[in-house]
Order: structure tokens, then C-alpha cells, then sequence
């Protein structure tokens, strides 16, 4: 499962800005001049919980129902969506080196259609990994 739903509590500051805090992940804190702004680093925030997370080879917790959620004064709920897959192309592309065995006949075939390996690799594992 690539994207992830977690509601968000949106407190309103008295100079207008906002602080976002997480029920389920109460380490990931995040906050913003404008909504827009609140919510974009509360996304962040959430990718950067989630690499701890799995650095430390610990489960992301589940969201929790936004209907049991019941909103402070000043605070609104926001459900936030991640894009776990789209969160770990953009934060971490370093291209890692890989050895594999095909056919002779394949590769080729391949070199004579100057065929990038790589990049044929890389989009059919991209294609499988977003089917699943």
C-alpha cells in the first residue's frame, strides 16, 4: 500500500499561523505561516516519520478514524494523504549498483537495439512495485 491517510489536528495560532499535530504519530509535529504552507510541511513531516520509522524497522502506526477524532477549540481536523512511493523517488534516488544474468541471445539482441539495461530495469520494476 503506497499512500497512507492520517488525520492531522490543525491548531490555530493567535497570529494566524498554524501548528499541526498527529494523533497517531505524536513525534511528528509540523506547522506553517498559511494553510497551504501548514499543510505542506505536515506531508513532510510525515515522510520524515515514516523514514525514522523505518530505519528503525518499526511499523508506521494506523490512522485512526477521523470520526473519534473530536477537535480542540481553535483546531480543525485535516486528513492528510502520503504518497509513500512518491515521498521515497523524490527524497532518495542514489542509484545503487546491481549484478543479473540473462541470456546470451537477449543481451544480444539488446546491445544491437542500443538498449539502455538500466533503464529497461528500472521501469519494469517501477511498473511492478506500483501494481502492487
Amino acid at each position: 500500500m503506497n499512500k497512507l491517510f492520517y488525520p492531522a489536528l490543525f491548531h490555530i495560532a493567535e497570529e494566524g499561523s498554524f501548528k499541526v499535530l498527529f494523533p497517531d504519530i505524536p513525534e511528528c509535529l509540523a506547522q506553517g505561516n498559511d494553510l497551504t504552507q501548514a499543510y505542506e510541511t505536515a506531508v513532510e513531516a510525515l515522510g520524515l516519520a515514516a523514514a525514522i520509522y523505518d530505519r528503525q524497522r518499526r511499523p508506521l502506526p494506523a490512522g485512526s478514524d477521523p470520526r473519534t477524532i473530536i477537535p480542540e477549540r481553535d483546531t480543525f481536523l485535516v486528513v492528510i494523504e502520503f504518497d509513500i512511493l512518491a515521498y521515497k523517488k523524490r527524497t532518495n534516488s542514489r542509484a545503487v549498483k546491481k549484478t543479473l544474468s540473462i541470456p546470451q541471445w537477449m543481451n544480444e539482441a539488446a546491445m544491437a537495439m542500443d538498449v539502455n539495461f538500466s533503464q529497461v530495469l528500472q521501469e519494469a520494476l517501477l511498473a511492478k512495485i506500483q501494481a502492487q
